[in-house]
């Protein structure tokens, strides 16, 4: 800067523009997919890449009509601005009273490219909502402050596999999402691969998408639905088909039969002090999984005293190591070295409020169930065998 101050005017405001200029050149190259994962700017899917598309042009234009529309105005301050020897400024400036085929140009442009945007906007809107014959059909849940899925893998109309928060599907193959609510107004948004579809209580909606490569997508919750808004997140984990029929198959056998003594002593736990909203197939429920009531047809297991289930509260947890992350997609379920993350689980379960904000006493969100640590050691002893 103290260069600058030595250059004539003219220079030193040239000076300044150039530097801006650079600024934003280093803000904009800052960013990439592994820091920013929720960026809309690398499509990974057919419908993204539709999105991506419509926008690049529109954002094209709008750099253009933002340059001219900026330079002149830095022109117009520039070339005729009061200067020093021109008086108090008090007297009227030369007056100027328009000049109609300019009008006539500024008004008609921008009416007719509004018209072309238009038209490319509505087609893309209809292109996003085509429904593919073999898509892979999935019910999608918004809840405070989590989601859920719901697999019917052979269209018979009963849900084979239920899962939450990581949606796991086959790349390259159409997805078929319902997308619906269990509280308040949530919104599912996976931006590589679609835009966002707001989940409304009473209310089906459909978004699709189809990633194009295996890979991993983030995503985030798009719509304010209180506490832990931002700490509702989802992720997509697209595998090749073959390993995603290998999935869905091991995602529909029961659990392996704890061995450890310790893992023993936890799945008693499980049933007397999380099964009252968590579920975990062949264990909790011989019946299907309802929203209808309270399940009560357990199964008797080492003389524990089963409680009654509210289904739906709570995810899931029948394959839970199955999956990268727990409590609303926030926290690791394993170490980078691939060994499960006994630490994360024991905190969540010794305090889940202080990792994350809930109000349990209105079911929304895990209580803290005030566990002792003998408790807690056996209970994830239980829960990495659900694998």
């Amino acid at each position: 800067m103290n260069f600058l101050s030595r250059l004539p005017a003219p220079a030193r405001r040239a000076g300044h523009v150039l530097l801006g200029v650079a600024l934003v050149g280093v803000l904009v190259s800052c960013g990439n997919q592994d820091t920013y994962p929720l960026t809309t700017l690398s499509p990974k899917g057919k419908q993204a890449d539709q999105i991506h598309t419509l926008v690049k042009p529109i954002f094209f234009i709008a750099a253009i009509v933002f340059v001219l529309v900026e330079g002149l105005i830095v022109v117009i301050v520039i070339r005729y601005r009061r200067r020093r020897n021109e008086g108090d400024g008090e007297g009227d400036p030369k007056q100027v009273h328009g000049n109609t085929p300019l009008e006539l140009t500024w008004t008609a442009l921008p009416a007719v490219i509004l018209a072309v945007l238009s038209v490319t906007n509505v087609q893309t809107i209809f292109a996003l909502q085509d429904r593919e014959p073999d898509a892979v059909k999935i019910d999608v849940f918004g809840q405070q402050w989590w989601w859920e899925y719901r697999y019917d893998t052979n269209d018979d109309g009963e849900f084979d596999i239920i899962s939450a928060n990581e949606m796991v599907i086959p790349a390259g193959r159409p997805i078929e999402l319902n997308v619906q609510s269990r509280d308040v107004i949530h919104s599912f948004w996976i931006p590589a691969l679609n835009g966002k579809m707001d989940s409304v209580p009473g209310r089906t909606q459909f978004l699709g998408f189809q990633a194009n490569k295996p890979g991993v997508f983030q995503g985030q919750c798009t719509e304010f639905c209180g506490l832990s808004h931002g700490y509702m997140r989802m992720e997509v984990k697209a595998l090749p088909p073959a390993e995603y029929e290998d999935w869905v198959q091991s995602q529909q056998a029961p659990p392996a039969e704890p061995t450890g003594e310790l893992a023993k002593e936890g799945r008693t736990a499980f049933l007397a002090q999380c099964a009252y909203c968590h579920q975990v197939n062949g264990l909790t429920s011989e019946g299907e999984y309802s929203d209808e009531g309270p399940v009560n047809d357990y199964k008797g297991l080492d003389g524990a005293a089963l409680p009654t289930v509210r289904p739906g509260v709570a995810p899931n947890l029948t394959h839970l190591m199955s999956r990268n992350r727990f409590a609303g997609n926030m926290f690791p379920l394993y170490y980078e070295d691939g060994t499960p993350d006994e630490g994360k689980l024991k905190e969540w379960l010794a305090n889940p409020q202080a990792m994350k904000p809930m109000m349990p006493d209105n079911l929304q969100g895990m209580p803290n169930l005030n566990l002792d640590p003998a408790t807690i050691d056996a209970l994830v002893a239980y829960l990495i065998t659900l694998d």
